[in-house]
């Protein structure tokens, strides 16, 4: 009985991309994780053997809010989880299937994940909104003005020099205007930055959502978790309850369900999304 929802699931989401006016992209961590950016087991004990055997750190997530006892080893870990989960590609071409299911489409995106594998899969940035901000910008930790600054050469020299879990102290980062530290550039707390490319970001994203209130629109929740429900999948339900014609999809392994006022409306598929996706890229090569 799964495998024919599964089948008939897709066949669904298949025919609404293909009749959408319009495709708003909802992306959550889960995503990422089946692009292969799993924050614990293998993949974090490759790159963090000596963090796990000396604070006994059980994963990424958990890592970055340990209280490290210098700068110097607090960006040896930063610089690591920056790297790893931003500048280099994901180990599964599950950003660059979606892709090539949007191409020739008219979409946008709005996604909490900050590890940029849109851009890196050629996704261009002007159909991107970054809500929760990214891994490759950091921020005063006052902060003392709106602006954020990109940290790859500074990162990488974080990379390339540290001994020992440490980073050399010159490359600790302070704010340029008032000399405190640099922070991430992540949505913790009240003092996250939206800098100017936030706010354009969100501005075009806000206009794409206003300009297709009517019509044949397709939500297409991908990986997004419980978290911040109010980011994306809330949003997304009252957009479909409010548009007779729209139609709300999720795609997620275990948490793929809906809102009863938009139950005939909704395509549920519970499965990896990767996986998912390389089913559908077959029915998009042309």
């Amino acid at each position: 009985m799964k495998d024919t929802q599964y089948i008939q699931g897709l066949s669904d989401l298949s025919e609404a991309i293909d009749k959408a006016d319009a495709i708003i992209v909802g992306a959550g961590a889960g995503l990422s994780t089946a692009a292969g950016f799993t924050y614990s087991g293998e993949r974090f004990e490759r790159y963090f053997a000596d963090f796990i055997a000396k604070y006994g750190i059980r994963d990424m997530y958990s890592g970055g809010f340990y209280p490290f006892p210098t700068p110097e080893e607090k960006w040896a870990w930063w610089s690591r989880h920056i790297w790893y989960n931003r500048y280099v590609k994901a180990p599964k071409s599950t950003y660059a299937k979606l892709l090539k299911i949007l191409d020739g489409k008219n979409y946008f995106v709005i996604t909490t994940n900050v590890d940029h594998q849109f851009q890196q899969a050629g996704f261009p940035k002007d159909r991107l909104f970054y809500t929760q901000g990214d891994y490759g910008l950091w921020q005063c930790s006052e902060p003392c003005h709106e602006a954020t600054y990109d940290n790859y050469e500074t990162v990488k020299r974080m990379i390339e020099e540290q001994q020992n879990m440490r980073i050399p102290s010159e490359l600790i980062p302070y704010c340029p205007l008032c000399g405190k530290p640099l922070s991430m550039n992540l949505r913790a707390d009240e003092t996250f930055v939206e800098d100017e490319g936030w706010h354009a970001a969100a501005a075009r994203y806000n206009e794409f959502v206003k300009a297709h209130q009517s019509g044949k629109v397709l939500y297409l929740e991908l990986g997004v978790g419980g978290n911040t429900p109010g980011i994306i999948k809330y949003p997304f339900w009252r957009y479909t309850y409010a548009n007779p014609e729209a139609l709300y999809a999720c795609i997620n392994m275990g948490q793929a369900f809906t809102n009863p006022d938009i139950h005939d409306r909704s395509i549920l598929i519970d499965a990896d999304i990767d996986l998912a996706l390389d089913k559908l890229m077959g029915g998009h090569d042309g």
